[in-house]
């Protein structure tokens, strides 16, 4: 059986939301953060779940952790550097890099990603863009239509082997990608995308916890 480890990212500030760290918030009767590690926590495949987080709320994680597949680690400055402080504790050949906002992942979303990882060593979960999209100048012109035929949306979770994605961040270690994928696609490394939700959103404002408490 492949064994897989997950990094959840939560090491950002919350700042487009308001003064409470939107991972705190409770979505009826748990913290999204809970909400988002309890879809992957009981995966036979998954045997731990590293948590990159920010020092400003680390002791309040592990009050609401007790589960020995929990490890709650320093998270760094940015994204791309928290991720890479998680792969270093990453002990299994395949690894989930998942949005702690995403509580409304799917088990069969995570699984999916988890087959084609295995299949193709580098996944992303995505949907199909359905807006109609604009490119636009800076003075707010729009320029034109942008063919949407072959867009999608990025999502987390991304699936990668643990060897490719880590040697990746090594390469690339000065860079501030905040997609992991697409560090493999600046090193021209394949990606095969996983059949996301339109429901698979990342809590950023308000407004979104309202659709989340709703969905939950």
């Amino acid at each position: 059986m492949d064994r897989f480890s997950v990094i959840i990212t939560a090491g950002g500030t919350s700042s487009r939301f308001g003064e409470r760290n939107k991972l705190l918030e409770k979505i009826k009767d748990k913290t999204v953060i809970e909400e988002t590690v309890d879809k992957f926590i009981n995966i036979k495949e998954i045997d731990e779940i590293i948590i990159p987080t920010n020092k400003n709320i680390k002791s309040e994680f592990k009050k609401l952790f007790n589960n020995e597949k929990i490890k709650i680690i320093d998270g760094g400055s940015t994204r791309q550097q928290s991720v890479y402080k998680g792969l270093q504790e990453v002990k299994n050949e395949f690894v989930l890099i998942h949005d702690g906002a995403r509580p409304l992942v799917t088990q069969k979303i995570i699984k999916d990603a988890m087959d084609k990882t295995v299949k193709y060593n580098a996944v992303s979960v995505m949907t199909k863009t359905i807006d109609t999209i604009k490119e636009v100048d800076e003075d707010g012109k729009i320029i034109r239509t942008i063919d949407r035929s072959k867009l999608y949306n990025t999502q987390t979770p991304q699936g990668f082997r643990t060897s490719l994605i880590k040697s990746a961040h090594e390469k690339l270690i000065d860079g501030n990608y905040t997609d992991d994928c697409s560090m493999l696609e600046e090193l021209q490394v394949p990606v095969y995308i996983v059949e996301g939700s339109y429901t698979n959103i990342k809590i950023t404002v308000k407004n979104d916890l309202d659709f989340a408490k709703i969905y939950i």
